[in-house]
């Protein structure tokens, strides 16, 4: 075949995003939603239109709120109230329940058809006219330097393109290119695991079709998950012996299923072989190109946080990208590996540790986990509920490192609804008072209010002052309560920076941050 070499001579875009799954897209119209200019690379033609995630959570939704998107996505999803777990005799071992709304202001768990999300998301970044994707381009070589990085892509057609951007995101999946292109290592948990994966597209609704199983059956364990309307996956754990050919037979796979669902009920409409791998990479960043996504780690399915953890790293990344390219230190880059990778290594080594529970097939040791999880059921002994760590490093500070919470409020000129319409996202300086705002001293909230950044108070502690907002829902009277607190500073990411107990430490946090961001006050 015949190649020809094409050259842009149009200048470096801001930021190249290789790959178009759910992380690339998602960081695209965030980048697209800061105003800047984005390529977006990605080897196949069109979406992939087959559903691999199933599931994602109020912090994901909260981002697709920014997005303007999350009203979109619902009618590719059904909100999930719990995750049980059953043993081979269909006895409870375990019933989590979700809350709704969690923290971000949302059902805590959503589960999903995931070529519908991929399509709002694809519709959104059609429609953005700073973010250029490229579908059916490979990327075959990276070289950066001081100023930039240059990709080398192939088209369908065989004509390479030289693409020039400030930074590069590989998003390309755990084996992409730009991984290895920039030999990040990676640290592998050792785990492997052979599952066979069964899509159903259901005819009717089906009584008793369980929505969130794991039956924990040491002869063969099983996942049963809704993954939106109208679908359902079975996930199998095969044993070392068992060919792909011989357990994808479409009669061998009803076979599985039969407890629950007959060629009545529903059409078989795909299934996969896929091996359960937990893995992060060792470098994150090499300069000006970072991994977000799978590129940087994959784990086990067990807690239902791959795809959500490469949107948390889109959410992460997206804001410091739009600051370093404003100008501000680059070391705030630095800040990203350091925040996510304990967050995720959480979420893996958890998922690895649940799925061992889960997937136990030494049945003596089955028999024991039975009756220790039960014993804990009879006793009343509720279980707890996962909490992630707190986010830590250079652009956290005291008391920060969680999610600011979102709850209703009502504001004269926005009427009611969820925090973040209201308010907006950005730099935020939120307080229970106008007095505790008001002993900021101007030049301060000046500062912040060049980052894009704005003050809101709530009138939590007096009868006298008017408020920016109302506290409709009640979650931040609660949180100001509960935390000894009057004051926090938000980041772009809806993570708290840090606290306050009065207006003087206000005001050293603020000095703190705009001392990192080398903003002046």
């Amino acid at each position: 075949m015949t190649t020809h070499m094409k050259s842009e001579s149009s200048g470096p875009v801001d930021v190249i995003i290789v790959g178009c799954g759910p992380t690339g897209m998602t960081l695209a119209a965030l980048l697209g939603q800061q105003g800047l200019d984005v390529v977006a690379l990605e080897r196949y033609e069109g979406l992939y239109n087959l559903p691999r995630a199933a599931a994602f959570d109020d912090e994901t939704m909260r981002t697709f709120q920014k997005l303007g998107i999350a009203e979109k996505m619902l009618p590719g999803t059904n909100v999930q109230g719990g995750y049980i777990w059953v043993n081979g005799r269909g006895e409870v071992l375990l019933d989590i329940e979700y809350d709704n709304p969690g923290r971000c202001g949302w059902p805590a768990q959503y589960m999903m058809y995931q070529p519908h999300v991929e399509s709002v998301l694809d519709g959104l970044v059609a429609s953005m006219p700073n973010i250029d994707v490229r579908r059916g381009t490979t990327v075959t070589g990276l070289e950066q330097d001081a100023d930039g990085v240059t990709l080398t892509a192939v088209d369908l057609h065989g004509v390479t393109t030289a693409v020039r951007g400030r930074y590069v995101v590989g998003c390309d999946g755990g084996n992409g290119f730009v991984r290895e292109a920039i030999d990040a290592g990676l640290d592998d948990y050792g785990f492997f695991e052979n599952w066979l994966v069964c899509d159903f597209q259901l005819r009717r609704d089906v009584p008793g079709l369980p929505t969130f199983r794991q039956v924990c059956n040491p002869a063969e364990p099983i996942a049963i998950v809704n993954i939106g309307p109208g679908y359902h996956r079975f996930s199998f754990r095969l044993e070392a012996e068992t060919t792909r050919d011989e357990a994808a037979q479409p009669q061998q796979v009803w076979a599985r299923v039969v407890d629950y669902l007959t060629p009545d009920d529903a059409d078989l409409i795909r299934v996969a072989n896929y091996t359960f791998r937990s893995c992060i990479a060792e470098r994150w960043r090499d300069r000006r190109v970072l991994l977000a996504g799978d590129a940087a780690h994959q784990m086990p399915p067990f807690l239902a946080q791959g795809m959500v953890s490469g949107i948390r790293d889109a959410r992460n990344l997206a804001w410091k990208l739009g600051m370093v390219l404003e100008g501000h230190p680059e070391e705030i880059l630095d800040s990203y590996q350091e925040e996510r990778e304990p967050h995720v290594r959480f979420i893996t080594e958890k998922a690895v540790e649940l799925g061992r529970v889960q997937t136990m097939r030494d049945v003596e040791e089955a028999k024991h986990r039975d009756a220790r999880m039960i014993a804990a059921r009879l006793a009343n002994e509720k279980p707890d509920k996962l909490v992630y760590p707190s986010l830590a490093g250079r652009l956290i500070s005291t008391g920060g490192g969680e999610l600011f919470p979102q709850g209703l409020v009502s504001s004269v000129t926005d009427g009611t609804a969820l925090f973040d319409n209201v308010v907006g996202t950005g730099w935020l300086i939120v307080v229970d008072s106008a007095a505790t705002l008001a002993a900021l001293p101007e030049s301060t909230r000046e500062a912040i209010a060049a980052l894009g950044g704005r003050s809101v108070a709530f009138s939590l502690a007096s009868m006298f002052e008017p408020a920016d907002v109302s506290d409709t829902g009640g979650v931040y009277t609660r949180w100001f309560a509960a935390t000894g607190n009057v004051a926090a500073l938000v980041r772009p990411d809806s993570y708290v920076y840090g606290v306050a107990r009065d207006a003087e430490e206000l005001a050293a946090l603020a000095k703190e941050l705009l001392g990192q961001l080398r903003a002046v006050a």
